[in-house]
């Protein structure tokens, strides 16, 4: 039975009203341009493309050294000025078949690789000649915005379609597996012949290719083992390319150190422990696979429900690694289950799939490949059940530095539907910081960022804190734990140094453990006291093992959103991820990382080091009679068509009017409370590396919420979020936020990837007036690239809603209830 203390989050339906955006005209000014003279600058031009057109009209064995040009077409290099943007998105030409392939930065110079077909190179002569001899209504040089950018054009060269750093760009004759993403423009039988055409002509070449693909909007993805200097001698193979990668590689798994044998504790433990229903929701292991046999995982784990990639592997964990995260996300640190008495009623389930061999490493290939693979046998078995995937296998490095990848994009492809029109939750771990940098903590967690993919949109990524500083004095004599108690763990990678355009990652942290530094070199290692116990793989040999790290952390936070799947059943995976981020929150020892929180850029980096902070188990289950949580889940059209084909505009904004406790919060006056408001959603991903803003940003769309001043009357209210949307939109002006000083984060931080959380401060008779939120849409590669037809879709999105007082005496939750009496859903 709920107590006053333990009250269900309350579900509505039928808050929104419904408007259309009444849209203007963009203004403001466009970007810098560098100075230029413009007769010699537009001949400089039209020489180099004269110089293109005579290369290009070389001998075929020419063509093929140079990787220039298949027999449908030649690439272009436009190099832009330093200092300066190029205009990459204006150099395309969609109705010619002028494709831009990808844009990259070196060394401050951005370049942009452009695919033009045969006889189409007259557009850029047009255009220059044009800038030469034409001027436009202002009276400025015809398409001045778009040639002052480009410094020089040039044949481009095979390194032209390199989207990595240029420090991982190998030798031409070293052989290296890379990723090869191909153009995949037109109907789906087109783009499956250019990959079979590809398929060919590298086996007739004697290159390596995987089986797996992966498909995103206008691009296909494979990785193949070759010397780059193979791949430029072929213009079948160059000509579909549009960006080469590096292939990624796996981190190891953790070393286990084993406890003193606890068998009479484990037999306790598993003597009280009540089985899950079999219709219980699923917490998903994507790891080396899990002994089902061990005593604490049996009730929770059937024959099944244990799956492989490859069947020769086996379905029994070979490492221990899955096993740890097993009894982590079914019972999280075993040493409070072991010691505390009284019946353990287990709500959740596992199955798992191992997705990593027993012996040496994966045969290379994409690893979003891979963990599409997992998923597709998961379902195929159990269709339909209610799951939480969770993987903590990450690149060995951190050099996408935010940027999305394959391995990324899969994962946002999977949670968004795109893969196959279902929605999950994906749990990933941040990845952890080497062994040997963590005598530098923190500075070494600062400067490794997150692995590949917890740079993926949609994911629930987990860092890692610690509460665990505790050391006994006769076996740690003068050893000192690394992290204060409530700090970054000494393994945890951040995001700090990423670029702002990116998410903010980790979303949340758990404990990950601690580690200790030995008091005569100064040395940090990882001893048993600060690390936390989960289960063996060998029972038999010992049932206890303890684990620690951002694996641990991901596990434990995939057990919480098990726990509330399990609770509300009707909430969706937008639902559960916003909520371990709603009831979060940073211990005093991550604000005394960075003291000068008053200023907003040292919040981003709180954000980038701890996400939304440490959830709390019973905020996310609980609401209470102080703490109130109101839960909508709805879907919006973001946009539609305006007067053309390719004019995609804005479409509907939702105005929520929430039962709101507006009796009660006036007459507490003028007692401080918070308003905590999250917006969950995901995305459709297009990690092409063509452009990361405007027309070919990554995320399908994008949402945002704001809420009514106090002051504000409704009609007010609406005009500020339709100049809101606008402005952002154009990316000019100064938006006008309401009371954006009263909101810790601020609309500008709390707004980046899909998961927006933030919170209010003032008086409860500021707040009874705040009962008005709207969630709007801004722009996205479904509005900016209208040939995917991606602007017919519907968003969902999930808004959370939590007013808190500390006066623990104070009930806001019962005048809701009344209100909404039978319309709410329990």
């Amino acid at each position: 039975m709920a107590t006053k203390q333990n009250l269900r989050h309350l579900l509505l339906t039928g808050t929104s009203e419904t408007e259309r955006y009444r849209p203007i005209p963009r203004q403001g000014d466009g970007p810098a341009l560098p100075a230029r003279e413009r007769q010699t600058h537009g001949k400089q031009l039209l020489e180099q493309l004269r110089v293109v057109r005579e290369e290009s009209r070389k001998q075929p064995d020419a063509k093929e050294v140079l990787a220039l040009a298949g027999p449908e077409g030649l690439v272009l290099e436009f190099t832009g000025e330093p200092g300066f943007e190029l205009g990459a998105l204006s150099l395309e030409a969609i109705r010619s078949g002028i494709e831009l392939l990808n844009v990259r930065e070196v060394n401050g110079v951005t370049m942009a690789a452009v695919f033009v077909p045969d006889g189409k190179l007259q557009h850029f002569e047009r255009i220059v000649t044009g800038y030469l001899s034409k001027e436009s209504p202002s009276g400025e040089p015809k398409r001045k915005a778009l040639v002052d950018t480009i410094s020089s054009i040039r044949l481009a060269h095979l390194q032209s379609l390199w989207t990595d750093e240029q420090d991982e760009l190998p030798p031409a004759d070293e052989g290296c597996r890379f990723e090869v993403w191909l153009r995949a423009e037109g109907e789906r039988p087109q783009t499956e012949a250019t990959l079979e055409g590809f398929r060919r002509s590298a086996q007739a070449a004697g290159i390596e290719v995987s089986n797996s693909v992966l498909f995103f909007p206008g691009r296909m993805v494979l990785t193949v083992q070759c010397p780059l200097r193979r791949l430029s001698q072929s213009p079948s193979l160059t000509y579909p390319i549009a960006e080469l990668r590096r292939s990624k590689e796996l981190a190891g798994f953790f070393s286990a150190l084993g406890p003193a044998d606890q068998y009479e504790w484990v037999a306790d433990l598993a003597g009280r422990v009540h089985p899950p229903s079999s219709q219980a929701p699923r917490v998903s292991l994507l790891d080396t696979g899990v002994t089902r046999g061990h005593p604490l995982l049996s009730p929770a784990l059937e024959a099944g429900d244990l799956h492989a990639i490859d069947p020769a592997w086996g379905l029994s964990d070979h490492h221990g690694h899955g096993t740890e995260m097993a009894g982590l996300s079914l019972y999280g640190d075993l040493t409070e289950a072991l010691t505390l008495q009284g019946p353990v009623r287990l709500d959740h389930r596992l199955e798992s799939v191992k997705i990593l061999p027993p012996d040496g490493v994966n045969k290379p290939e994409l690893y979003g490949a891979v963990i599409q693979q997992a998923v597709d046998r998961l379902e195929v078995t159990a269709p339909g059940s209610p799951r939480i995937l969770v993987s903590a296998v990450t690149a060995i490095d951190s050099r996408d530095r935010g940027q999305p990848s394959s391995w990324s994009g899969a994962i946002d492809s999977l949670t968004s539907g795109d893969y196959d029109g279902v929605k999950r939750l994906f749990i990933q771990a941040a990845g952890n910081t080497r062994d040997q940098d963590r005598h530098l903590y923190p500075d070494s967690n600062q400067t490794d960022h997150i692995h590949d993919p917890g740079q993926a949109w949609n994911a629930l990524v987990v860092g890692a804190y610690t509460a665990k500083v505790a050391l006994d004095p006769g076996r740690y004599r003068g050893w000192s734990p690394v992290a204060d108690q409530g700090g970054l763990s000494p393994s945890s990678c951040t995001s700090l140094g990423w670029a702002p355009k990116w998410p903010i990652k980790p979303d949340i942290v758990l404990e990950g453990g601690n580690q200790a530094r030995e008091p005569s070199t100064g040395q940090v290692d990882y001893v048993d006291d600060l690390q936390l116990i989960s289960t063996y793989f060998r029972p038999l040999v010992k049932p206890l093992v303890v684990t620690g790290d951002t694996s641990a952390a991901a596990a434990q936070a995939a057990r919480m959103a098990a726990l509330l799947q399990s609770l509300y059943p009707d909430f969706w995976p937008e639902t559960i991820r916003g909520f371990l981020a709603h009831g979060a929150d940073w211990t005093p020892a991550m604000k005394r990382m960075f003291p000068a929180l008053a200023k907003r850029g040292d919040r981003a980096k709180l954000l980038q080091c701890f996400g939304f902070g440490v959830p709390s188990i019973s905020d996310i289950l609980w609401s209470a009679g102080n703490s109130l949580t109101l839960v909508v889940q709805d879907e919006l059209y973001p946009y539609a068509k305006g007067g053309s084909d390719s004019d995609i505009v804005l479409r509907d904004m939702h105005l929520h009017t929430l039962p709101w406790p507006q009796e009660a919060l006036r007459d507490l006056g003028a007692i401080p409370v918070e308003l905590r408001v999250t917006l969950s959603y995901f995305i459709e991903p297009n990690p092409a590396r063509r452009s990361w803003k405007g027309k070919y940003s990554y995320s399908s769309h994008g949402i945002r919420f704001e809420v009514k001043t106090p002051t504000e009357d409704r009609q007010t209210f609406r005009g500020r979020v339709n100049s809101v949307a606008r402005q952002e939109e154009a990316g000019t002006g100064k938006k006008y936020v309401g009371d954006s000083d009263r909101w810790y984060l601020g609309p500008d931080l709390r707004s980046r990837g899909s998961l927006h959380s933030d919170r209010w401060t003032g008086t409860a008779a500021q707040l009874a007036d705040k009962e008005l939120l709207a969630v709007f849409p801004v722009s996205g590669w479904w509005k900016e690239n209208p040939r995917h037809g991606g602007w017919l879709k519907p968003a969902r999105y999930s808004l959370i809603v939590t007013i808190r007082t500390r006066q623990v005496e104070v009930d806001l939750y019962t005048p809701v209830l009344t209100q909404l009496e039978t319309e709410v859903e329990v």
